[in-house]
């Protein structure tokens, strides 16, 4: 006869068989099945005939539960799924089996001690999936069993909602049991997300009288009348878990189940639940009681010594409470179907019921014994993260010791690349309240620990721990440089080098002052509205002049002098030797690294950028490589590792490489759109993937780029690279709207006018809008172009040179186009960029009516996967044969 909790889910019991099968069979493909209802409506015993299914198929199956109070800590629910495999792994093993992930996943995941720095909480998601999949291809085919995910911790929902994701190529089915309300925030989306990789399956509904009469019949016998059975469905709805419950309450009463006895059901029912359930426990006695109250503070991992030590009772005496309460149907010993657990550890019978015991210890005896657990817990060894659960619970209390181990928690889960944790610690820190000497450490170690992830939220508690005392000097600049960070990449530029400049009156000479100078420069520099950009420039000139680059300080205002002559289009010479000033024997110097925090990464991406544009490819990859290759070693995959990618990408695109930097450039939109939508970090990566896709001939991915990411005025308040408007431009005319691109190209000649000067291949808008003005004035082409050679000579590089005659030639005929295309190739093929010289030589082999120089051309265009450039050439070369 079918077990009692699967009446009436034939069609749920299908679908799951039919998974395992699809899993067994070698299909490749994971799969991912959601089981949404109600408390007690059977989904931990549908997960259980999951697990049954899996196991006769020779399956290895994983499985873990949430908890109603253990929501607060960090990659629990993943760390109870992965045991069975983390056990049987010698530590030497597991680092040989994770490779590189082991230093990013094995901190998480408890097997591993925490690095120095702080790892991005995105790139440990990343490192968990990673190590996951390498798991499951050791273990296949391999069954994941999430019960009660609505309860589980942000950041296992976070791991899952990715790793279900990537599922295509693994033999895994995930199995997620959830109820379908009383989940907000980043949890909620989480668990959308895996829900909407799920196979359709029908929320779980209660039971009918039918199959409530049945499942009674079943258990109690046939002889149970139709009066009796309908009003078990009447008590309980239909409800699986209450039903089955109130069945055994018949069974240990020896109610005979006819009519007659039908009207103690209710009372029975009652005592199977809530306020019922809590006398039954106190029935039990008061040392039972006690224990079950510990067992429900404890929440996981709820051992005899741990739970007899809360509780205040020697073991003898809390062993035969485990035994009253395991008697009782709510206490059991922990499943060893899934790993290794300590000897005498427990679990409740069901969530329900642990739900029940908890709420019922009375509000102040339960904050008292929050505090105790935290206590023994950090007596145990466990440490400060683990206590830091229950001191969440406890009242404020003006106690100094608790801000302290909270701060230390908070070291603990950033460690480990859990800042919401972190954030929850030290803002219950900040409830206590700390003394008025730490205070301000603490809003400073809050803004800190959201600056990867909400800089809203760093920006408010960093503006008020510089309202207050406590930071010393060196703090507080600090402080003041990560706020105005923060401010920055929440499109709020102008309020950054406002907030610099307020910080740097109040601030003698010396080198916390430098520092803020710098940052003032660097920031002011990259606004796209600056007021007298000319004026920024000559004031930071003078204050680099005397500068040697002896310290870090001096060094990061000559990068900001490069990137601002860059960008102005002065002299490349002088941009490289800035550039390399600021360097140490050829190498970024101590503290001025990509992952360290005391200047922040857009500085080291405005060295690279300079050395790009000043035609020192090989330089700039070779810093874009260690930037990408330090955020990975350093568990940062969010926006610092977008950029890196994307400016490493850019650098392919000038080199001519323009497959490798469509790739660079869509995985860095990848790693940025995770990190939120409508940064200014956006348009960036759009702005630089859109001129790769031209490059490449690709107009249409250009443009349904662009709409997908709104690439359209207004434009963010940070410059970008390269110009927005210009690449904009160029976009809007490939795309048969020349009067918009004019206009836009147009706006591009304004603000480099503005700024006093500009460069012609960061910001390419006077070529693209001499090519198009030249059919219809052509007198105000000619002078543009000419502007433009002009400037292209003072800057000085080959590219520069090279594309501003390739410009000029195309607005002329005759002899002299066909000169001056000869000399653009000339200048091309001494430049870096492969792209721009078989875009001269094609031009030249139709002017000069060369095959040869088509050929040449038409090699290096496929050679750059430029296949609007190859489509071009060949036709040339078709009509000349």
């Amino acid at each position: 006869m079918t077990e009692a909790p699967l009446w009436e889910r034939d069609a749920e019991l299908s679908v799951i068989a039919e998974a395992v099968d699809a899993l067994c069979g070698g299909s490749g493909a994971g799969r991912v099945l959601v089981l949404s209802g109600e408390a007690g409506i059977g989904k931990t015993a549908l997960l259980a005939e999951a697990r049954r299914m899996a196991l006769d198929r020779r399956c290895t199956v994983w499985s873990a539960r949430g908890g109603e109070t253990l929501t607060s800590v960090p990659f629990n629910v993943v760390r109870q799924l992965l045991q069975p495999a983390l056990v049987s792994l010698m530590p030497d093993e597991a680092r040989e089996y994770f490779g590189d992930w082991y230093d990013i996943a094995g901190p998480a995941l408890g097997i591993a001690e925490a690095g120095d720095r702080q790892p991005d909480p995105q790139y440990v998601c990343d490192g968990l999936v990673a190590a996951v999949r390498r798991l499951a291809r050791r273990e296949w085919p391999l069954v994941l069993l999430v019960d009660d995910a609505h309860w589980a911790d942000e950041e296992t929902l976070h791991w899952l909602a990715a790793f279900t994701d990537r599922l295509d190529d693994l033999p895994v089915l995930v199995v997620v049991a959830r109820r379908p309300a009383g989940v907000s925030g980043e949890s909620a989306r989480h668990l959308d997300a895996i829900g909407a990789k799920a196979l359709p399956i029908a929320a779980l509904r209660a039971l009918t009288p039918d199959a409530t009469a049945g499942l009674t019949r079943a258990t109690l016998g046939e002889h149970a009348d139709t009066p009796f059975c309908r009003e078990v469905w009447a008590v309980t709805g239909g409800n699986p878990y209450e039903t089955v419950e109130l069945l055994a309450k018949v069974q240990d009463s020896d109610l005979e189940p006819v009519e007659s006895s039908a009207t103690e059901l209710r009372g029975l029912n009652q005592s199977a639940r809530g306020r019922g359930l809590v006398d039954r426990l106190e029935g039990l006695g008061v040392d039972a009681t006690r224990f079950a109250w510990a067992a429900a503070i404890l929440g996981t991992r709820i051992t005899l010594d741990l739970a007899a030590e809360l509780a205040g009772m020697p073991l003898d005496e809390a062993e035969r409470c485990a035994e009253l309460l395991g008697a009782a149907r709510i206490l059991t010993g922990a499943d060893r179907a899934n790993g290794e657990v300590a000897d005498g550890e427990l679990e409740f019978v069901h969530p329900l019921i642990a739900g029940a015991v908890y709420r019922s210890i009375p509000d102040g005896l339960r904050t008292a014994m929050h505090g105790v657990a935290a206590s023994v817990v950090t007596a145990s060894g466990l440490g400060a993260a683990a206590a830091s659960r229950h001191l969440l619970e406890v009242h404020p209390d003006d106690d100094p010791e608790l801000v302290e181990q909270m701060r230390e928690a908070a070291r603990e889960h950033l460690a480990v690349g859990a800042p919401a944790a972190a954030r929850r610690c030290l803002e219950r820190a900040l409830l206590e309240p700390p003394l008025p000497e730490v205070h301000a450490r603490v809003l400073y170690e809050l803004g800190c620990a959201t600056l990867l992830t909400s800089p809203a939220t760093t920006i408010q508690h960093l503006r008020e721990a510089l309202t207050l005392h406590g930071l010393d000097r060196e703090l507080r600049v600090d402080a003041v440089c990560r706020l105005a960070q923060a401010l920055v990449h929440n499109d709020q530029l102008e309020e950054a080098v406002r907030t610099i400049d307020e910080e740097v009156t109040r601030l003698k000479p010396g080198p916390e002052r430098m520092r803020l100078q710098a940052v003032h420069y660097m920031w002011e520099g990259l606004h796209a509205g600056e007021q007298d950009a000319p004026g920024r420039s000559r004031r930071l000139t003078e204050l680099v002049k005397p500068l040697t680059g002896r310290d870090n300080s001096e060094r990061a205002l000559l990068i900001l002098r490069a990137f601002d002559a860059t960008t102005r289009g002065e002299n490349a010479e002088e941009v490289v030797e800035l550039c390399d000033r600021a360097l140490v024997n050829g190498r970024l110097a101590p503290g001025l690294g990509w992952t360290d925090t005391e200047w922040t990464f857009e500085l080291l991406m405005m060295l690279g950028v300079s050395y790009t544009f000043a035609d020192r490819l090989d330089r700039a990859e070779s810093l874009f490589t260690e930037a990408q290759r330090s955020y990975e070693i350093a568990g940062w995959s969010g926006g610092h590792l977008a950029l890196a990618l994307a400016y490493g990408g850019y650098v392919h695109r000038r080199r001519g490489r323009l497959r490798d930097a469509e790739d660079f450039l869509r995985e860095s939109l990848r790693l940025v759109d995770r990190v939120g939508r409508r940064l200014p970090m956006h348009w960036s990566v759009v702005c630089m993937l859109i001129d790769t896709l031209l490059a490449r001939g690709h107009v249409g991915e250009a443009e349904e780029t662009a709409a997908r990411y709104a690439f359209e005025p207004p434009h963010p308040s940070t410059n970008v690279t390269p110009d927005t408007h210009s690449i904009r431009g160029r976009l809007l005319i490939a795309t048969g709207r020349l009067e918009e691109g004019v206009n836009e190209l147009e706006v591009a000649e304004k603000m480099a006018a503005s700024r006093g000067g500009h460069n012609t291949v960061m910001a390419p808008w006077a070529g693209e809008l001499a090519r198009a003005l030249a059919a219809s004035d052509s007198r105000r082409a000619a002078e543009i172009a000419a502007d433009l050679r002009a400037q292209a000579e003072r800057f000085g590089t080959d590219t520069a040179i090279g594309e501003a005659l390739r410009c000029a030639a195309a607005l002329e005929t005759g002899p002299r186009a066909v000169a001056l295309h000869a000399r653009a190739a000339t200048y091309l093929e001494a430049s870096p960029s492969s792209y721009e010289h078989a875009l001269a030589r094609v031009d030249y082999g139709i002017a000069s009516r060369s095959a040869g120089e088509l050929d040449r051309g038409l090699t290096l265009a496929r050679s750059c996967g430029a296949d609007g450039l190859v489509a071009r050439a060949q036709e040339a070369l078709d009509t000349l044969r």
